[in-house]
């Protein structure tokens, strides 16, 4: 009987210690089950890991997932050596960026090594889970550059903003933190000040005010000479710019639109960071190591993140595994500017391949190239993915002659986007420069600078075109003088019609979802409006832009476009971009003949319509096999498609014939 009750007295004993060390737990804010809390991780650095040619002036910044315990932020936790002698210096810790500013200019053309130990502990009390360690080389000069915005949110002059948004400035370079506060970041309605909480991480700036926004009311920001960046350069001048808030909340959820390496790449470069790019702004401080992941298998890659502009960037500490699968993650912990979570975790996986990418990037293509709207924004597209980190003001810029013209820059998917802060001069030539600072995502930067001109038009309004009426042409999508001859099965969505002529042959095997009019009064009145049209098109003399041979790889914007011999579209696609105008109207007036070759395409943006594209042909039109084609085709003798080549328009031909094999041909919507 004793033996028992001594068992059960002992069994009370570890039941009340187990109690009292479960509740010891929960009053230290782990509750009994939980999953172990996460541990703090430097997410940003500057300078970057392997940096080279590093200031000498320059102060060592380390950014974390969250916020940390100032007082585990100390010369004893965040250190720098210079081999094995340790650099002295000062650290400070604001908001949840470490700063070392050491005592003296660093040693030129020096390994330096910055290291945040286990010490540094977040607010809860979790330790970083290992030492963070990353090294960078000096060069032999002292940063004497005055930082620049490049980036905001919302846009200069933007209206309908929404009312619960966040507003944000990114720099050209990292900025002392110390320096981004209340006071040299502002925001005001009218002349009142609005109250809010200002943020730093990475290269970007966030105010958030406290309490939702003005509806339909305009807000002036401005960022003060007050901020300096890391080796203390302040902004030449005040930044400012203004928007206007619409009357809605924000509450669509973000996605991710863009990654590199893309889902499911093989032959991925080792040396590559990983990008993914969002569909609208995101809060940066909701980007990180944590929210933005990459693992080989189940084993964590080690890395820091970026964000600028719509990008988030990965960087591993180390080059990737060779002919191995990684899956990166970014999870419902990242939100926009109005606090809304992605829907779900957004994950892709690629795998690498056994080589380093050291090719250097090109830029593609320019836009607009000819008759460019004075509100027109100016972008450029690469070869391969950036390093949106590089993209900025210093290395993407326009000028006037030797006038800097004053903007911002965004870069998204492969495309950098110069945003200039107000209308451009018409009548003007203006000079666009891409920097060989720009790198893609292996480090690779241009060879040489990239550099083009482009005039703008008489202003954007004065040239704009009419659409040519069509009247009872408008209703077929085929229309020819002599014959309409079809091999295959090509589908015609709109009537089909010949006059004088009478021929309509190989309907079926061909299908026509309209009616076939041939040699009747229909078709008559149709050949009749369309000579109507042609002469229309043929006769207009508003602000003619003169072009010549071959528009592959071109992005016109709307006007008019003359040409006293033929066109082509035969080294690259050809893009008509409407700047936002869904009543942008394009007209080409050519002398002779219209040609695309295999695989070559009109490309609709900015919200262009195939029904507000005209081609005028002084001959005859050919089409390419699978060549894809926009707008009504207008040709005073012949129309011909090699196999598989489509139409979003109208092929008319006034005089001879039109000739299809396995095409689809589709009147356009209106």
């Amino acid at each position: 009987m004793v033996v028992r009750k001594t068992l059960i007295v002992v069994i009370l004993v570890i039941l009340l210690l187990v109690v009292a060390i479960g509740g010891y737990i929960w009053l230290s804010g782990t509750p009994p089950g939980s999953p172990p809390a996460a541990a703090p991780t430097v997410t940003f650095t500057a300078p970057a890991n392997a940096a080279t040619g590093v200031a000498l002036n320059t102060k060592v910044l380390a950014t974390f997932s969250e916020a940390m315990a100032p007082a585990s932020i100390t010369a004893s936790t965040f250190t720098l050596k210079q081999g094995a002698t340790s650099v002295s210096g000062t650290v400070s810790y604001t908001g949840i960026t470490a700063t070392l500013a050491p005592s003296s200019n660093l040693a030129a053309n020096t390994v330096h090594t910055a290291t945040v130990t286990t010490g540094a502990e977040d607010l809860a009390g979790n330790a970083m889970q290992s030492n963070f360690v990353w090294s960078f080389t000096t060069g032999q000069t002292l940063d004497t550059s005055a930082p620049r915005v490049t980036s905001i949110s919302p846009n200069n002059a933007a209206t309908g903003v929404a009312l619960n948004t966040k507003i944000l400035a990114t720099f050209s370079e990292a900025m002392d933190p110390a320096s981004i506060t209340a006071s040299t970041f502002t925001l005001k309605q009218g002349a009142t000040s609005v109250s809010g909480t200002v943020s730093y991480t990475g290269i970007t700036a966030t105010l958030a005010p406290s309490s939702n926004l003005a509806a339909n009311t305009a807000y002036t920001a401005t960022v003060t000479t007050g901020a300096e960046d890391l080796a203390g350069n302040a902004m030449q001048s005040n930044f400012v710019w203004s928007f206007t808030t619409g009357q809605t909340l924000d509450t669509n959820p973000p996605r991710v639109t863009f990654t590199s390496p893309a889902f499911g790449a093989t032959g991925v470069p080792v040396n590559t960071k990983i990008l993914a790019t969002f569909n609208k702004w995101m809060d940066p401080l909701t980007i990180t190591t944590l929210t933005f992941t990459l693992k080989q298998g189940t084993t964590p890659v080690t890395g820091t993140v970026s964000y600028a502009g719509l990008t988030a960037t990965f960087d591993p500490s180390n080059q990737l595994a060779a002919n191995k699968v990684y899956t990166a993650t970014i999870t419902t912990g990242a939100r926009d500017l109005a606090g809304n979570a992605l829907q779900s975790n957004f994950v892709w996986s690629f795998t690498t391949g056994p080589i380093r990418d050291t090719t250097p990037p090109r830029v593609v293509s320019t836009s607009p190239v000819l008759a460019v709207p004075v509100d027109s924004n100016i972008s450029a597209t690469f070869s391969e993915a950036m390093d949106p980190l590089t993209i900025t003001t210093s290395t993407f810029f326009v000028e006037q002659g030797t006038t800097p013209v004053s903007g911002t820059v965004s870069y998204a998917g492969l495309t950098a986007t110069f945003d200039p802060a107000s209308n451009l001069a018409s009548n003007t030539t203006y000079t666009a420069t891409i920097t060989t600072g720009v790198k893609d995502l292996a480090g690779n930067a241009m060879r040489k600078d990239f550099v083009w001109s482009f005039t703008t038009a008489t202003s954007s309004s004065a040239c704009s075109q009419l659409p040519v009426v069509l009247g009872s042409a408008a209703a077929f999508a085929v229309l020819a003088g002599s014959t309409v001859t079809n091999t295959g099965g090509t589908i015609v969505t709109g009537d089909v019609g010949v006059s004088p002529g009478s021929a309509v042959t190989g309907f079926p095997p061909g299908t026509v979802n309209g009616a076939i009019h041939s040699a009747d009064p229909t078709a008559a009145g149709g050949i009749a409006d369309l000579t109507i049209a042609y002469n229309d098109a043929a006769g207009r003399t508003l602000c003619p832009i003169t072009i010549e041979g071959n528009l592959g790889g071109l992005t016109l914007a709307p006007g008019l476009y003359k040409s006293t011999s033929g066109l082509e579209i035969t080294s690259g696609d050809l893009t008509l971009d409407a700047q936002g105008d869904p009543d942008a109207v394009w007209i080409f007036q050519m002398a002779s003949t219209l040609t695309t070759t295999s695989g070559r395409q009109v490309i609709l943006a900015g919200g262009a319509k195939a029904s507000n594209v005209f081609w005028q042909v002084g001959s005859s039109a050919a089409f390419g096999t699978t060549s894809v084609f926009v707008g009504t085709v207008m040709a005073d003798q012949a129309i011909s498609f090699a196999t598989g080549a489509t139409l979003d328009g109208r092929a008319l031909a006034r005089i001879a014939a039109v000739t299809m094999d396995t095409n689809i041909i589709t009147v356009p919507a209106p």
